[in-house]
């Protein structure tokens, strides 16, 4: 008699697919209304990412009107982008191990931890990046209108 076969998956729980594949513009009309549902679902439950977008909002139109080389530009955008980025990722790491259970443990608490590490960071690359491509411009202009 053969032993079950440890890899064997479960079998999936809730509603059954219909059997039609999604592929090419639907599956992407699809991906796009998950992403905005995960966007919507952040700005409701995260304080920090809703702050994080107030940033964005007045960052990236500034990234595209200061006097700096395109490629400088799409590294201003692309590191207020960045923080928004881990953000989500932070959030989803979170959601999903609260919705696993909310008890307080050793690994749950470090997933977390490094998450939050990683917004860290990538607030850290924003700030170099703002700081080294316009400080020099605002020290232009503080010392000339000054």
């Amino acid at each position: 008699m053969a032993k079950p076969s440890s890899t064997r998956r479960p079998p999936p729980s809730g509603p059954k697919p219909s059997g039609v594949k999604r592929s090419g513009l639907l599956h992407g009309f699809f991906a796009l209304r998950h992403s905005r549902d995960g966007i919507v679902a952040t700005w409701r439950e995260e304080s920090a990412f809703r702050q994080e977008v107030c940033a964005a909002v007045v960052l990236l139109p500034i990234a595209f009107v200061v006097p700096v080389s395109t490629t400088e530009r799409v590294l201003l955008a692309s590191s207020v982008l960045l923080v928004l980025l881990v953000e989500l990722i932070n959030s989803s790491i979170e959601a999903a191990i609260d919705r696993i259970s909310l008890e307080r443990h050793e690994l749950s608490g470090r997933a977390k931890d490094c998450g939050s590490a990683a917004v860290t960071i990538a607030i850290v690359i924003g700030l170099m990046s703002w700081g080294m491509i316009c400080g020099p411009l605002a020290w232009q202009w503080v010392r000339a209108h000054w």
